[in-house]
């Protein structure tokens, strides 16, 4: 991860969001998925980070163009351009059997292949589109207290963060740090023992977008936002570091559930 574009970056919170990135790349559970059970729980959980991360970018996505009616032109064309490439690549991007997928349904589609509990993810999307508060929704949801403060902490920060801060979490706790992340689970993925042709099509779709073309359009988005302004790079690395720490601790999580699965 390199923050040469950020003028006024502090050594010591560089220094601390990186070693926090360390500790992420780092983390046991990436080994720990060893089995099918192990794999499944993994999945119905995660599943969760996978819906929220779009939050995120249709926030940035109301940031950086217009989505309203009457239209208006954006304030800078550049940046919806990187937004709505962003948006072509999740929101529909190509699905590896000739035909068109957002990004979330292909994760739930990996789901089924193995077999992995999707009732979840799938009664909390059903309660949001039926207009059902989102604490309640969430309070509701089968899934590790973890999860659900992951969860939390994102859809807050899409809905109420400064468009710096949001622009933030996405690059540093997404978009640069996932082709890592999602790298070490591929090695895992042979001893898994059933077919995931769809996770891994997932996975390899992730690494290969987000390191060429997501990740330096939403570091340059990042980058225009903070505008050379230091209480806004310093908020945007705070922002970040709480990103990845809140990474942490979803990881945490599931490690701690798989170790009592395997025990059982």
């Amino acid at each position: 991860m390199s923050s040469e574009f950020l003028a006024y970056e502090s050594p010591q919170q560089m220094s601390a969001l990186e070693d926090l990135r360390s500790d992420l790349l780092n983390h046991p559970l990436y080994e720990s998925v060893q089995t099918h059970e192990n794999l499944r729980l993994f999945m119905r959980e995660h599943s969760f980070a996978v819906w929220d991360f779009m939050s995120l970018l249709k926030r940035l996505q109301q940031i950086a163009t217009c989505c309203d009616i009457p239209w208006s032109p954006a304030t800078d064309a550049s940046h919806a351009r990187f937004i709505n490439e962003i948006v072509l690549g999740e929101e529909c991007d190509e699905d590896g059997r000739g035909g068109y997928s957002s990004h979330f349904e292909l994760y739930l589609a990996a789901m089924e292949e193995v077999e992995a509990d999707t009732r979840p993810i799938r009664t909390f999307i059903a309660q949001v589109q039926n207009r059902v508060p989102i604490e309640q929704a969430l309070k509701k949801a089968e899934i590790l207290p973890s999860t659900r403060d992951f969860v939390q902490s994102t859809l807050r920060l899409a809905m109420k963060g400064q468009p710096h801060e949001v622009a933030a979490a996405f690059f540093y706790g997404r978009e640069d740090v996932i082709p890592d992340m999602f790298s070490r689970f591929v090695e895992s993925l042979p001893n898994q023992g059933v077919t995931v042709e769809r996770f891994g099509h997932y996975l390899r779709r992730h690494i290969e977008l987000d390191a060429n073309d997501h990740g330096p359009l939403s570091k340059r988005l990042l980058a225009t936002l903070c505008d050379n302004q230091q209480h806004r790079e310093s908020e945007a690395i705070a922002t970040a570091s709480r990103a990845i720490s809140q990474r942490i601790s979803l990881w945490d999580g599931i490690l701690n559930q798989i170790r009592v699965q395997n025990q059982a």
